[in-house]
């Protein structure tokens, strides 16, 4: 699947030495020193509706590590993929009338014109789930048989064929191995709440003779009126959302890769469950890091197409908003915490981006310096965005009765599109 476009990062003077970045796993800042090589899995959008802020939030935020990398001389390589058939989906086009297929390629194409548009770099890999299906199945037929997998039998409505991955078989691996994956190891959840989570999103622990309530969806097996593909030993069907990603990271990227990313509703079966499934699958954790950003809600109320109130960056930008300053709205906001966006936050974000145009005509090339030196330094602070800002904004402020020259002004465009992404 092909991504999107992006412009060159420019090149800065000096570097960034290294950043802390907040663990979910360890519930602390984890140190992620320089090194030449990092690696990202960022998980992608199941393409039923346009990117809505809460996405667009999520891929900022990544964004701001990948260019932190960069600036401090990583090459990194960056994975996504996209669930292109999946419930949501499928029920979204029963719903609208449309082909599931017709619908998933045209949000998909709205999501790349809103990545491009935000000044998200692409990823290196952009996968969708239906193209995975043929590395999917070897990984599912593995598992079932190293008796880490069953299949459950069918009752009622539900066919034969189910394959779930069992929980308890993956936690008893290499007992004895100090980094292995553990039921709650990303999550730090307990049982009760695991069970309500997993029900509100995706799960089915009431799914009868399961041998672990918990345990996730490797195979569904082929129903009538569903999309499926050939299995080969496991009949026909199509992939879990779970193990969709932990095939996908682990066939582009090291195990462990160094960062999996995320909105915070990911962490919770998503996250623990892929890791789950990389454990079984080769003996090594799924990732080195787990870092999520926090939900985007609107007027105080959580965002979402049944409230119908959805603000979507598509319709931002046929307004006329410039895509800057919507990026700008959202690094307002720190990756981690939950906030609400409000006409009041995009007003700020759209004078801030002028006061900024209008203070690069009087820069200088100390002021260069200062600026660059210190977005580095908020941003080696687990992607202190908002501190960042501040920090252009006093110097913004006090600027404008003074001379500039172009070359400093090209300076501080560069400086603010290579580290904040944002462009003058």
């Amino acid at each position: 699947m092909i991504a999107w476009n992006s412009t060159p990062v420019p090149e800065l003077d000096g570097t960034q030495s290294g950043i802390k970045l907040f663990d979910t796993a360890l519930q602390e800042p984890a140190p992620l020193e320089a090194h030449s090589e990092r690696s990202l899995y960022v998980c992608g959008i199941t393409p039923y509706d346009a990117t809505h802020l809460g996405h667009a939030s999520t891929y900022v935020a990544f964004d701001l590590l990948n260019r932190t990398w960069r600036d401090a001389g990583s090459a990194v390589s960056y994975v996504q993929n996209v669930t292109d058939v999946d419930d949501p989906l499928l029920e979204r086009a029963t719903a609208t009338g449309v082909r599931w297929q017709d619908l998933a390629a045209e949000q998909i194409a709205l999501f790349r014109e809103d990545m491009e548009a935000l000044n998200v770099l692409p990823p290196d890999h952009y996968i969708g789930a239906v193209e995975a299906v043929d590395w999917i199945v070897p990984a599912v037929e593995d598992l079932l048989g190293r008796g880490l997998a069953y299949v459950v039998p069918g009752e009622g409505e539900e066919p034969d064929g189910d394959v779930y991955f069992s929980l308890d078989a993956a936690a008893a691996l290499h007992e004895d191995d100090p980094a292995r994956w553990f039921l709650g190891q990303v999550s730090h959840l307990d049982v009760d709440v695991m069970l309500e989570l997993s029900a509100e999103r995706g799960g089915d622990p009431a799914r009868p003779h399961k041998r672990n309530p918990l345990d996730p969806l490797l195979w569904r097996a082929a129903r009538v009126g569903e999309p499926s593909w050939s299995g080969a030993s496991l009949g026909d069907g199509r992939p879990g959302w779970h193990i969709e990603c932990a095939v996908i990271a682990q066939r582009f990227l090291p195990s462990p890769f160094t960062v999996q990313g995320g909105g915070s509703d990911l962490v919770f079966p998503h996250h623990e469950m892929s890791a789950s499934h990389a454990w079984a699958a080769g003996g090594t954790p799924l990732a080195q890091h787990y870092a999520h950003a926090g939900m985007v809600g609107y007027d105080g109320e959580k965002m979402s197409k049944s409230r119908g109130n959805l603000v979507l960056v598509s319709a931002l930008r046929a307004s006329g908003v410039d895509p800057a300053a919507i990026r700008l709205a959202i690094l307002a906001h720190h990756y981690r915490s939950d906030w609400s966006w409000t006409d009041g936050v995009l007003a700020q974000a759209v004078d801030r981006l002028g006061a900024w145009r209008r203070a690069a005509e009087h820069a200088t090339a100390d002021d260069v310096v200062r600026v660059r030196e210190r977005i580095r330094a908020c941003l080696a602070e687990d992607l202190d965005a908002p501190s960042a800002l501040a920090a252009v904004d006093a110097w913004a402020s006090g600027v404008q009765d003074r001379d500039g020259d172009s070359t400093a002004r090209q300076g501080m465009v560069d400086v603010l599109d290579a580290l904040l992404g944002v462009r003058l």
